[in-house]
């Protein structure tokens, strides 16, 4: 045990020996561990910072809603858009039906796309600000939260109260710091009362609406001021809820058949509908995340290659220019194991530095980019671990075939040398 801390201690002194020695050729060499750390790391740490973000968007928005549109999410658009295009977009008979027929739905509502508006509160006017149509079961559905007021009562959804909800920003643009519960705004050409403000959305990727530039109105109102029949690709929605214990793919067969037959297909008929999940945006942002992880470790496979022959190299040098005392400690007794291990440890504490400066570098940069992002990215720690094992591994490989030449010198020859 004291010959092996003796061991570890030469070598640790050794290495940092090579480091202050010979600086420009240690940081040259290292260089390349450096990077290749560096560019597999921060890859990795974004790619989980995405992911991150995107599952903890999924559980709150809920995997066991299904969204009933004309064009479905996981298809480019502009690959086959007439095809979709000249399909129906959900209607409210159709959520009529479905709340009617089909026995795996919970909740379900319908959204529609009234377009960009432009709302005034006295001398103050939001441009662009984009209105939506819901049904009552919205607030259920989604449980959005709000900063301040309230949703609509169920007599002032049904008797179509000139009464709106709107975002975080569309509030503060308007009205700046006076309270909006209360006033009353121009919107469709009529005066409509603000009831309720949502909180500021967060910075998750995956959310089915960006309430902060967002006006809610009820359906019911949209009947009497707007045209609520829009010919939009996504300009409609009927959002279903699974019922307690009933399985996402369940509830989609059952979608399927009641609308079907609500749509009189004919058995060999397409779906003229698409029936859209948050876990298909799921799968294909592995698929994106995996492609990205790839290219990460192609990058840095490279840069490591690289490394690990110039780390070679500054151990052959090394075990050059100490072959005297290698075979002065061989010829006092020293093993072959204590010489290779002595100089496997050096290499590897040179790639671990190596690699440790590299995620230094990560670190740093994300913190740069955190402010710029709109979402937190980290570097976790299996990141690190990922590293420094990564830097060890390394460090071995790059050190064994001079560790071996240096244990099996002759003491007499490496003397005389």
């Amino acid at each position: 045990m004291i010959t092996l801390v003796k061991v570890v201690y030469e070598a640790v002194r050794q290495a940092f020996q090579q480091l202050t020695a010979n600086k420009l050729r240690s940081f040259l060499s290292l260089l390349g561990i450096t990077i290749g750390i560096f560019c597999i790391i921060a890859v990795q740490a974004s790619v989980d910072s995405l992911e991150a973000n995107i599952r903890n968007s999924l559980n709150k928005l809920g995997d066991d809603i299904v969204y009933v549109q004309k064009m479905p999410w996981n298809e480019d658009p502009g690959e086959n858009f007439w095809k979709y295009q000249r399909r129906p977009n959900p209607d409210y008979r159709d959520l009529e039906v479905i709340k009617k027929r089909c026995k795996s739905c919970g909740l379900a509502d319908l959204h529609v796309f009234i377009g960009s508006k432009t709302l005034k509160y006295r001398s103050n006017s939001v441009e662009g600000a984009f209105v939506v149509a819901v049904t009552y079961d919205f607030d259920q559905l989604f449980k959005p939260d709000y900063e301040k007021g309230r949703y609509y009562t169920p007599a002032e959804y049904h008797y179509a109260a000139d009464k709106i909800l709107i975002g975080h920003q569309v509030a503060e643009n308007l009205f700046g710091n006076v309270d909006p519960i209360g006033r009353k705004v121009t919107l469709l050409g009529r005066k409509m009362e603000v009831i309720g403000v949502f909180e500021k959305s967060g910075k998750d990727i995956v959310q089915v609406m960006n309430f902060d530039e967002a006006v809610i109105i009820s359906y019911e109102l949209a009947k009497k001021v707007a045209n609520v029949k829009t010919n939009h690709p996504f300009g409609s929605a009927v959002n279903v809820k699974a019922a307690p214990g009933v399985t996402l793919q369940q509830l989609k067969d059952d979608l399927t058949g009641v609308l079907r037959s609500h749509r009189r297909l004919k058995p060999r008929e397409k779906e003229n509908f698409s029936l859209n999940s948050l876990s298909m945006l799921a799968s294909i942002m592995e698929s994106i995340f995996g492609a990205l992880s790839k290219a990460g470790w192609f990058i840095g496979g490279f840069a490591i290659l690289v490394g690990i022959f110039s780390v070679a190299n500054i151990m052959f040098v090394s075990v050059k220019e100490r072959t005297n005392i290698i075979g002065i400690k061989k010829a006092l007794g020293a093993k072959r194991y204590v010489i290779l291990l002595e100089f496997l440890i050096e290499s590897t504490i040179l790639c671990i530095i190596g690699g440790a400066v590299g995620l230094v570098l990560v670190q740093g940069v994300l913190q740069l980019l955190e402010g710029t992002l709109p979402f937190e990215i980290f570097l976790s720690a299996g990141n690190v671990i990922l590293g420094l094992s990564l830097s060890i591994l390394i460090g071995i490989l790059s050190g064994f075939i001079p560790a071996l030449q240096a244990s099996n010198m002759d003491p007499v020859v490496a003397i005389r040398s």
